[in-house]
């Protein structure tokens, strides 16, 4: 009994590990993630398997709860009720597709679950999925190396892991031999906003004009960045008031906005600048708005 509590507390243990330096920012480090899969296949019943599930996935998205509350300006109690609510799909799937089934069987059952979290109801791929480690594992393989990231992680939760595990050491140590940091182009210039619950949903003239000075006062660059749902509502209105703020400044603005049609509506990105017209004025209609990218 003793025993099995301690081996509990390891799997709990490392699978929290493998969330937490994977996820932890170093894109290096992304890699780590590979060994939920390992520990995955490790457990013994699928309550152990919903305990290490749930380990992993919390300490990679252990950020959700204080970004929720900064982009809200709100305490940390909405952020981490969705932390919970958000895990609870990643955990449901990996409990309820774990077999004690040994050699194939368990890997057809969590290339299942991959599947489930790759696609929406159940998730999005990228947020905490092993996967994603295909793109420091075989930097620009594309289609192969994503098939080459899912082939390793089936392999991973056989008795064939140890070779599976070789090979992704081995492709990782070359990664990181040839690795190379991203230089942001000088050219380029983010804007870190603190908009709170009004990010989207104030339409009014002022926030669009505190939105203009705060573009002019990035200085001579050629492109600005402005974050998600910046701009709101996407009218074209709000791109000829745009389009003229813009004049003479040879900047173009990347921003976040919403737009709406008959079928419902879209969150964009669109590109501003002073030489794109918002208006067809010879026909007097609205045309697209400005290049949605």
């Amino acid at each position: 009994m003793r025993h099995d509590l301690l081996g509990n507390v390891a799997l709990v243990a490392l699978s929290t590990s493998a969330g937490w330096i994977g996820w932890s920012g170093n894109v290096l480090l992304l890699p780590v993630v590979a060994a939920f899969p390992v520990l995955w296949s490790l457990t013994r019943t699928r309550l152990q398997a919903t305990a290490i599930s749930a380990a992993y996935f919390l300490a990679a998205s252990r950020g959700l709860p204080q970004g929720v509350a900064n982009f809200y300006s709100s305490d940390i109690w909405p952020g981490f009720l969705l932390w919970l609510i958000a895990s609870s799909a990643f955990v449901t799937i990996h409990s309820v597709l774990w077999t004690d089934r040994k050699g194939w069987q368990k890997s057809f059952r969590y290339m299942a679950a991959c599947g489930a979290m790759a696609v929406p109801p159940f998730g999005i791929l990228g947020w905490a999925h092993p996967i994603t480690a295909a793109g420091v594992l075989f930097p620009g393989w594309g289609w192969w190396g994503l098939s080459a990231m899912a082939a390793g992680l089936a392999i991973m939760v056989t008795p064939y892991r140890p070779a599976a595990a070789t090979a992704m050491i081995g492709f990782w140590l070359w990664s990181a031999a040839e690795w190379t940091t991203p230089i942001l182009p000088t050219s380029w210039t983010g804007v870190d906003l603190e908009m709170a619950a009004s990010l989207g949903r104030d339409a009014s003239l002022e926030q669009q004009s505190a939105l203009i000075e705060l573009v002019r006062r990035q200085g001579p660059a050629d492109i600005v960045v402005l974050p998600e749902s910046a701009l709101g509502f996407w009218t074209p209105t709000l791109a000829r008031l745009w389009q003229r703020a813009l004049t003479e400044t040879g900047t173009t603005v990347i921003a976040g906005a919403v737009l709406i049609d008959a079928k419902g509506y879209d969150n964009v990105l669109v590109s501003i600048n002073a030489d794109r017209p918002a208006l067809n004025t010879s026909a007097g209609e609205a045309v697209p708005p400005p290049a949605p990218i």
